[in-house]
């Protein structure tokens, strides 16, 4: 069986595609505003048939050069914990991310172009914080309270707090990150279980055992008797070994 400590192993992959990302939202800006393109009307327009093409489009495409920063730092950080964490998974979750967010926004926004790499955003930090949640894995819980720690607020722009932000396609993007935390459940790390192995074990020393736990612990007080001399010595070794079922 594979360690399962390959799962947080470092790589180029969780810098250089988080990395490509940005640079190709930011390229397209660059040219759009070198040749004086406008490419707004790619967006998702949603219930229309031509709106459609926006669920590809959007994410590279932003308003102003406000727009394109607040995504830019947020969508480097939570795609290289996503390639990390999750590099089984990192790329179905981004393309399919991308397509399913889109198509909710598509289903549920305001009659107007939608635009931005926000969904795809929201994605990344529902499905980094929910997975955590539900692997019950002791580094993924801890990625899950650091992204909550900053990104937290993002919750709210879920919400039509402001017209001019697309909050349909942040809760499309919510929506989808928690819906693939609880689909993609292949390739991730579980906590790892051990169990003892024991030399000269007796059927006897089972009252010795029941003191306990499965790790290894003691869950009450042994009781020691007052001529120590006097009773059997149990010799027995305990050594922790890898569950791999």
């Amino acid at each position: 069986m594979k360690d399962k400590q390959d799962h947080f192993k470092f790589s180029k992959d969780v810098i250089a595609y988080p990395l490509l990302f940005v640079l190709l939202i930011w390229a397209v800006y660059v040219f759009e505003i070198r040749f004086g393109y406008r490419f707004n009307k790619y967006g998702v327009y949603p219930q229309t048939i031509r709106g459609l093409r926006g669920i590809l489009f959007s994410p590279f495409i932003h308003s102003g050069i406000k727009h394109l920063y607040s995504n830019t730092i947020p969508l480097f950080v939570l795609s290289s914990a996503l390639f990390y964490f999750y590099r089984k998974i990192a790329w179905k979750v981004v393309l399919y991310g991308i397509l399913l967010s889109g198509f909710f926004t598509w289903l549920i926004g305001r009659p107007s172009y939608h635009i931005g790499a926000s969904g795809l955003i929201y994605v990344l930090f529902s499905f980094n914080f929910f997975k955590g949640i539900f692997a019950k894995h002791y580094r993924l819980i801890a990625l899950s309270l650091l992204v909550i720690f900053i990104y937290g607020s993002m919750f709210v722009y879920a919400l039509p707090i402001d017209e001019k932000i697309s909050w349909e396609g942040h809760t499309a993007g919510l929506i989808t990150g928690l819906l693939f935390a609880l689909l993609f459940r292949k390739e991730i790390a579980k906590p790892k279980k051990y169990v003892w192995e024991r030399e000269g074990y007796k059927e006897e020393d089972d009252e010795f055992l029941k003191h306990f736990d499965e790790n290894g612990n003691f869950i009450e007080q042994l009781e020691v008797e007052e001529n120590p001399e006097e009773s059997n010595d149990l010799k027995i070794n305990y050594t922790f070994k890898e569950d791999k079922d």
